[in-house]
């Protein structure tokens, strides 16, 4: 993260909210700082089919490009792969179809990292 850059903490809950608006399932992140060297935190959610996961992956550019005038420096995932990627080098972005979700389990492989309590709190606003 650069001084006058927005935090890693503001772009993960862009995402998060962003995904959430296109009703993306089981949106989680995890703080993985204290693990890797190379970011903060996964944003990671499920979307029913393709073309849901680029309507998610669409939406979370524009809202992070938007609000926080940041561009992914990676994104991977094009076609029907069933997981794409964006990579803002602070946050990375996972946005899975349930098989492949399930199959790659994250949560699971990054089980020791935390669940931030300010998304959870996010979580809770926007399905109040």
């Amino acid at each position: 993260m650069t001084d006058d850059g927005p935090s890693p903490r503001a772009i993960a809950l862009a995402a998060t909210e962003a995904a959430r608006d296109k009703q993306a399932t089981d949106v989680v992140v995890l703080d993985v700082a204290e693990l890797l060297s190379i970011t903060d935190y996964f944003v990671i959610c499920s979307a029913s089919s393709d073309r849901q996961i680029k309507t998610v992956i669409e939406a979370v550019e524009e809202r992070i490009r938007g609000n926080l005038h940041l561009r992914a420096v990676r994104r991977e995932g094009e076609g029907d792969a069933g997981w794409w990627l964006l990579d803002y080098v602070d946050v990375v972005v996972h946005v899975f179809g349930e098989e492949q979700r399930a199959y790659y389990d994250l949560e699971r492989l990054w089980r020791d990292a935390p669940r931030p309590e300010w998304a959870a709190a996010s979580a809770a606003r926007t399905a109040g």
